[in-house]
């Protein structure tokens, strides 16, 4: 709670007189299992779903002075923190499967949607979470 939630919430706080001054805007990171629920990983499911709240709370304190504030949920990508499902290949391709695009998503996948949710071309975009997740919580 305290890596995942309570420091979104502090660096957002210090951030925000400095992004109050430049039009700047915060996106966080949420989680697949903001949406889903994993009893393997509960504190970890609940503090990525307070991200879910933080953000559309923040948006609402914050965009009364043009900061606006956004979060991303990414799903299964290949990183550390996952190489011990995507490297076993019975849970990778179970993964790959159940998503729409039939793919684990990649960190360049990430890419983007952090540059849309913090650019002008999303100025009319705050308090949302944005799902990255190759379609894997809508199967």
């Amino acid at each position: 709670m305290d890596i995942n939630l309570n420091s979104a919430m502090r660096l957002s706080r210090s951030a925000f007189p400095l992004l109050k001054a430049t039009g700047g805007s915060i996106v966080n990171f949420a989680s697949m299992l903001s949406y889903l629920a994993d009893e393997s990983v509960p504190s970890y499911t609940a503090s990525k779903t307070g991200i879910m709240g933080l953000t559309r709370a923040m948006a609402h304190k914050y965009g009364r002075d043009g900061v606006r504030v956004n979060a991303m949920a990414p799903g299964y990508h290949r990183t550390d923190m996952t190489k011990p499902l995507w490297s076993v290949e019975e849970s990778a391709a179970k993964i790959a499967e159940r998503s729409a695009l039939k793919r684990w998503g990649t960190t360049e996948d990430l890419v983007g949607p952090i540059l849309f949710l913090s650019s002008p071309a999303a100025a009319f975009v705050t308090g949302i979470t944005l799902p990255v997740d190759g379609g894997y919580h809508s199967g």
